[in-house]
């Protein structure tokens, strides 16, 4: 079992680092083989819009041809078996990076002429891994549901099924006296005492999922 997995935040040391490595934990001790892509120490865009992927005379399946550092990562792509996505949420939404890795991944898979017969040769499970500032009673509020699972369906039409892990209302900062934040310093730590660990022992089930393929693949 070849696992991909990327962290898309530009803390590599925080929540959404910590979660991953729970994950990549689990899958590796049921004997996955993970490799781990930190994506803000990487020099990549998003997708260019050069159609070089849509060309008829392009023998598929094909990798995004854009040469930077993403683009070798994209063809192992080819042979593993799993992948796993770490970001938090800024504005709604994945981080930067992670949209364009998600461009650049899927859209050479994406079938113009057929959406729903993926270009890709065969169904592998996506974990993705969310954490936020939000508590979890704000997300359908502010539209989580609908962008989050539109990320998600997009995974699943290219690739296969895909599991969502979320880790919400985290803390941000170490010392809230010195930041703006919409709840105090004390709050938040309790909070994060109380639901974080179960937040990684959840990222963690999902890694193991994965490697001994329990994880469904549609």
């Amino acid at each position: 079992m070849k696992i991909l997995a990327f962290n898309g935040s530009p803390r590599l040391k925080g929540n959404t680092a910590t979660m991953l490595d729970n994950a990549v934990n689990g899958a590796r001790d049921n004997g996955a083989e993970v490799e781990l892509f930190n994506l803000y120490k990487m020099q990549y865009s998003g997708c260019i819009s050069c159609f070089s992927c849509k060309r008829l005379d392009r023998e598929r399946p094909i990798v995004c041809v854009v040469q930077d550092d993403l683009q070798p990562v994209l063809q192992k792509v080819r042979d593993i078996d799993a992948i796993l996505i770490a970001t938090p949420v800024y504005f709604g939404s994945e981080t930067a990076a992670t949209r364009a890795l998600i461009e650049r991944l899927c859209f050479p898979y994406l079938n113009y002429a057929d959406y729903a017969n993926s270009h890709f040769p065969r169904r592998i499970p996506i974990g993705l891994i969310y954490t936020m500032n939000i508590p979890v009673e704000m997300m359908k509020t502010l539209g989580y549901d609908v962008t989050l699972g539109r990320t998600k369906t997009t995974l699943e039409r290219e690739f296969g099924y895909c599991k969502m892990i979320m880790a919400n209302n985290t803390k941000q900062y170490d010392d809230y006296s010195k930041y703006e934040a919409n709840a105090p310093g004390e709050e938040k730590q309790a909070y994060q005492e109380a639901h974080f660990g179960n937040d990684c022992m959840q990222a963690r089930l999902l890694g193991e999922q994965m490697a001994s393929g329990k994880l469904f693949v549609n």
